[in-house]
């Protein structure tokens, strides 16, 4: 119930900020223009593809965070990737995002700055298939403005990718993801 919750305030301040404006400014950091890149690195070819439009919000206040990229938004170096990843693979007309509810478990001091190691539990949902995760990053506090990088992987399996078996040795079953985020207060 607490994470449809923070599923539709989330939803709701996406598509119309003005009436949160009050909220925002009680401990809510906020960026539309989050970096996301994925890698699959194989022996055959390297795959890379970098989302500069992630969308997170972080509640210092209670540690909530929610992330949420439109994946057509993921950007190739060649366009005929980018059309199969979103056509046979991620399927994005059927499943347009990806998204991460949760909570910062090991939440920082907010009001000094640093670098901390932090980890977020929540859960992470790819191509319609969601997963409770545990997500580790470094978080710096500097300048009224809170920095997010994470590092971690995806195995395909998890959430029903499919791989068809003639591109089979050219796709990674586990998928890197690199994140950064940098926020802002609201």
């Amino acid at each position: 119930m607490k994470t449809h919750l923070l599923a539709m305030v989330f939803a709701t301040m996406l598509t119309s900020a003005l009436p949160f404006r009050p909220l925002l400014a009680q401990g809510m950091f906020a960026t539309s223009a989050g970096n996301t890149k994925f890698s699959s690195v194989t022996p055959l070819e390297n795959v890379n593809a970098e989302n500069k439009k992630s969308q997170v919000i972080l509640n210092t206040a209670n540690g909530e965070i929610a992330i949420r990229m439109n994946m057509r938004e993921f950007v190739f170096p060649n366009k005929l990737m980018q059309e199969h990843f979103n056509e046979n693979y991620i399927e994005s007309a059927k499943y347009p995002t990806a998204t991460f509810s949760g909570k910062v478990t090991n939440a920082p001091d907010y009001s000094k700055d640093g670098q901390y190691d932090v980890s977020a539990t929540g859960k992470f949902t790819v191509h319609g298939v969601t997963k409770e995760r545990t997500i580790k990053g470094k978080m710096k506090i500097e300048g009224g403005r809170i920095t997010i990088n994470s590092d971690f992987e995806v195995p395909l399996t998890d959430h029903n990718i499919e791989v068809p078996q003639v591109v089979f040795v050219k796709i990674a079953q586990v998928i890197s993801v690199k994140a950064q985020y940098v926020l802002a207060p609201k």
